[in-house]
């Protein structure tokens, strides 16, 4: 029996899922260009392999693992529908991070985020965006739903550009050599929390 190429088995798959769909009255109209499945393509695509991430300071890392789970949340809830089995057990875990966050120095991140903003600003502005927008409590963007939201007055999705730009800004090496325990970022949020 000749093997069936991919394109054949994709095209087979997306005409089964149309069908199935069509039998429980749901909308059929799928995305062949989805361009948030991209972002999680890319974001999947990164690596913390050349990083000793037992040598971060782990409140910042806490942070950076949570701040990518967000990115993977949002993206994921455009990628696929609310109840997909990927988005329901990436909820589960923001429910979990929500105590989490306030254990020990970890809920000292926001007031060090604001911290840097006022006093070093040149550090403020070297961070991830992401941090930048969703700790200073003079920046409307937040977390709605686990959802990452730039602008709340906004009803448009987030563009998948604004996911490339924050991805690429986490795994910065610059950014992730400061968050080692004696590095740059680490000592500073070290010294925040001896003094707050």
């Amino acid at each position: 029996m000749k093997p069936f190429s991919i394109k054949y088995i994709l095209a087979f798959a997306q005409s089964a899922t149309r069908i199935y769909l069509r039998c429980l009255h749901e909308p059929v109209d799928m995305q062949d260009d989805n361009e948030f499945l991209t972002v999680l393509d890319y974001l999947y695509g990164k690596s913390l392999m050349l990083q000793d991430t037992g040598g971060f300071n782990r409140v910042l890392y806490f942070y950076l693992i949570d701040s990518l789970a967000h990115i993977d949340y949002t993206a994921g809830i455009y990628a696929y529908n609310y109840g997909s089995p990927k988005n329901i057990i990436g909820a589960e875990y923001m429910r979990w991070r929500i105590d989490e966050e306030k254990k020990g120095d970890r809920a000292k991140f926001p007031g060090f985020i604001n911290w840097l903003r006022e006093n070093l600003p040149a550090k403020f502005a070297a961070l991830p965006s992401l941090w930048q927008m969703i700790y200073d409590t003079e920046d409307p963007a937040s977390y709605r739903s686990f959802r990452i939201v730039p602008d709340p007055d906004s009803k448009k999705p987030v563009p998948a550009g604004f996911f490339f730009a924050i991805i690429d800004e986490f795994f910065e090496p610059e950014f992730l050599k400061s968050i080692y325990e004696d590095a740059s970022l680490g000592t500073l949020f070290s010294s925040y929390c001896a003094q707050h």
